[in-house]
């Protein structure tokens, strides 16, 4: 089964990177978060298997 890391910026969808396993993907938003934030202005990430539903999800004002 395949997870969606889908990075979100104020306009929507920034960006999405598919890996093989959910603790892959959700260590992998959570260790790049603050940098895509500083970077590239994102203000969310989900993580979604392939039926669409979300796993895991973080957000910061």
């Amino acid at each position: 089964m395949a997870f969606t890391v889908i990075w979100y910026g104020r306009q929507g969808v920034f960006d999405k990177v598919t890996f093989d396993a959910e603790k892959t993907a959700k260590d992998h938003a959570i260790a790049m978060f603050q940098t895509r934030r500083v970077d590239d202005g994102v203000v969310c990430v989900e993580v979604r298997k392939d039926s669409g539903t979300v796993v895991f999800s973080h957000a910061e004002n």
